[in-house]
């Protein structure tokens, strides 16, 4: 088992489940408050499901997955992190403060996950 990997699933696992138990969590670094039942599941769904999807996926890729089907998985897992990354430096050059405090540990924190995990491959 590839410890990189495991590291990445353990964050996507840990950012799920904390969207899942306690939305506000996740978007208070970014001053705001899912007040509202729609904006909590939103929360839930965006950060919660799909963080423990991945980790899920990454952890099957990595126990019970064939060479050709975990380096797909790895190179998805990827894909999505460097996406979310580039979205932030899309922010970035439209609003230049975007990326002060969290916004830019996250865009770090995806950046190097997606190269961890494409490197796993």
């Amino acid at each position: 088992m590839n410890i990189a990997v495991v590291v990445v699933a353990l964050l996507m696992g840990l950012m799920g489940v904390a969207a899942l138990v306690r939305p506000p969590v996740i978007w208070a670094p970014f001053g705001i408050e899912p007040t509202t039942p729609g904006a909590r599941s939103e929360v839930r769904a965006v950060y919660g499901g799909f963080g423990l999807a991945i980790a899920a996926v990454l952890v099957w890729a990595e126990l019970y997955a064939a060479v050709g089907v975990r380096d797909g998985v790895l190179l998805t897992v990827a894909a999505s992190l460097f996406g979310m990354a580039a979205g932030r430096v899309v922010s970035a050059l439209v609003e230049p403060k975007a990326l002060l405090g969290w916004p830019g540990f996250f865009l770090v924190v995806e950046a190097v996950g997606g190269l961890i995990t494409c490197l796993a491959r």
